[in-house]
């Protein structure tokens, strides 16, 4: 489906082990996960009970992207959702479809006065990073090296799964403006981080040379992080995709 007409999909909450089932079928294919690393139908059970979210987008009838959210709880402050998984079958990515169940996701959160979702991604997945950042308006000021372990995912190509943690502030002024394409003063970035725009190329034939960059990317951002910055933005390049530094806008309180 990339760079065709976008096809008609319905977004739909889920609800029944039927459903919970397709949304594991679909992490064997998007992701290739041996069994034993699969979120099974008894997570989407209690996740959908205990006060998370389960959305699923279907195209004819066939599920073709879900998304699932946990509860969380912070130390004195509110409850937030972790959003734990989103996943989109190849076929059907590039036509919008992950932002609408992030917006649905985020519209369900405003609903129940849920001010923060939160997820994990990888800053090597420099696609992913410019969708979190400059398609919904997240920002970003936490890093952990290795939070999974090496798994078995073909995606991950054999490295340490370092996560950056995005932050969506979802009533913030930035998260408003990114969504409805209104004027908004971007605090200035006051240092970049780069990654070659071929990082792709560069994991799967130079996987050496990929363990170096993610080691140097991740000595930056923890630096960064350290010194009381977030990742505000992402620029994009022939060359490279960029981090811009800066502080965090008004309405983003950890």
């Amino acid at each position: 489906m990339a760079g065709s007409k976008a096809p008609l999909i319905e977004i739909q909450a889920l609800t029944t082990t039927h459903q919970f089932r397709e949304a594991v079928g679909l992490q064997k294919a998007i992701w290739g996960f041996d069994e034993i690393e699969l979120l099974p139908v008894r997570l989407f059970v209690t996740a959908t009970k205990v006060g998370g979210q389960a959305f699923g987008a279907y195209h004819s009838g066939r599920m073709v992207a879900f998304c699932l959210s946990i509860p969380g709880l912070k130390q004195g402050s509110k409850p937030y959702l972790h959003s734990h998984m989103l996943g989109v079958l190849p076929e059907f990515r590039d036509s919008g479809i992950g932002r609408r169940l992030k917006l649905r996701q985020r519209e369900d959160a405003i609903a129940r006065d849920i001010d923060l979702i939160e997820w994990t991604f990888d800053p090597l997945e420099i696609k992913n990073a410019y969708f979190n950042m400059e398609r919904l308006g997240a920002i970003v000021r936490r890093f952990v090296r290795n939070q999974y372990g090496v798994t078995s995912s073909r995606l991950h190509a054999g490295l340490p799964t370092d996560r950056c943690t995005a932050e969506w502030w979802v009533k913030s002024d930035r998260a408003r403006a990114v969504i409805e394409g209104i004027p908004y003063a971007r605090p200035a970035a006051v240092d970049r981080v780069s990654v070659p725009a071929n990082i792709a190329e560069i994991k799967a034939a130079q996987p050496d040379d990929a363990r170096t960059i993610q080691s140097q990317l991740a000595d930056k951002l923890e630096a960064a992080f350290a010194g009381g910055l977030a990742i505000i933005g992402v620029e994009r390049s022939a060359d490279a995709t960029v981090y811009l530094l800066g502080e965090a806008g008004p309405g983003e309180i950890s």
